[in-house]
């Protein structure tokens, strides 16, 4: 009897063991897999890209947002070609065609200041429409300026701190050197009409 005893306990002790490998196999297996799957979900999502949402584009990255920041002063073109969303916004803009007419009309110089922050989705929406006018227009008369701002609203050469303004994107109209009026983030009818009545 004491036998079959000792030789049930060896065999006990035995499946207990090869139980306890096992569940250490099947952990470390697990493991190392967890551990492969790491590097293909990383690479899963490798670039950033401008996405629209509701209000404009936004740069996003599958890890941070990044956003791509033009400070100073920006020609219309680079606008265009370096920030997705801007060359569809310009395209696809339909222009009122009756205060195009009195902008093309404009005899006195006037100038535009139009300070933008490339990261700001206001921004994305109104410029693009705005360089649509200034383009369908076509007059000599009327110059425009765009001056980048940081998140901060600054730019390095202080360019837009000789304007008091606090919201973007901020349309100033001048003539002579003295401010007729402004649109300011977003304009009340259009940005035509707005501009034709400050023009007034």
């Amino acid at each position: 009897m004491l036998e079959y005893t000792q030789v049930q306990y060896f065999l006990l002790k035995r499946d207990i063991i090869m139980h306890n490998n096992v569940r250490t196999l099947l952990a470390t297996t697990a493991l190392f897999f967890s551990t492969q799957m790491l590097p293909m979900a990383a690479s899963a999502n490798p670039g950033c890209a401008f996405e629209k949402d509701q209000q404009g584009f936004i740069a996003t990255c599958s890890e941070e947002k990044q956003e791509v920041i033009l400070t100073g002063i920006i020609q219309p073109q680079t606008l265009t070609t370096q920030l997705p969303g801007y060359a569809e916004g310009f395209t696809n803009y339909q222009v009122d065609a009756q205060a195009i007419d009195v902008l093309k009309a404009i005899k006195q110089p006037i100038q535009i200041v139009v300070i933008i922050g490339t990261w700001c989705p206001d921004c994305h929406r109104e410029t693009p429409h705005f360089m649509r006018i200034i383009e369908t227009a076509a007059n000599p008369n009327i110059e425009v300026e765009y001056i980048g701002v940081d998140r901060n609203k600054q730019d390095p050469e202080g360019l837009a701190a000789k304007y008091a303004f606090s919201r973007i994107p901020t349309f100033i109209v001048k003539q002579q050197g003295n401010e007729l009026g402004r649109i300011v983030e977003r304009p009340q009818a259009t940005l035509e009409a707005d501009l034709v009545e400050i023009l007034k």
